[in-house]
């Protein structure tokens, strides 16, 4: 009797697992702007599509401190970085 119920506890903890995993996927994919937002909270990134990069590329802006300039680079679009969705700020 003992080992059902350690088998029990054990799927419990697996479905667990597996439907927490679920629900956090959708929050790693990030949306892709069409335009830089005016306001950027320091050191938060935001990816937007923009002409001065190359094809397959996006511009990454990260947000600075008051009196300091945003970080501005192109980096590769990826599957892990970005999510295909564009919207508007």
């Amino acid at each position: 009797m003992g080992r059902v119920a350690e088998w029990t506890v054990n799927m419990r903890a697996l479905v667990l697992g597996l439907f927490f995993s679920a629900a956090a996927l959708p929050c790693l994919g990030q949306t892709i702007l069409k335009t830089e937002p005016l306001a950027l909270a320091p050191y938060e990134v935001v990816l937007v599509r923009h002409p001065s990069c190359p094809a397959g590329w996006v511009l990454k802006v990260t947000g600075a401190i008051r009196g300091l300039h945003r970080r501005k680079a192109c980096v590769t679009l990826s599957a892990a970085q970005a999510s295909l969705a564009a919207a508007v700020p």
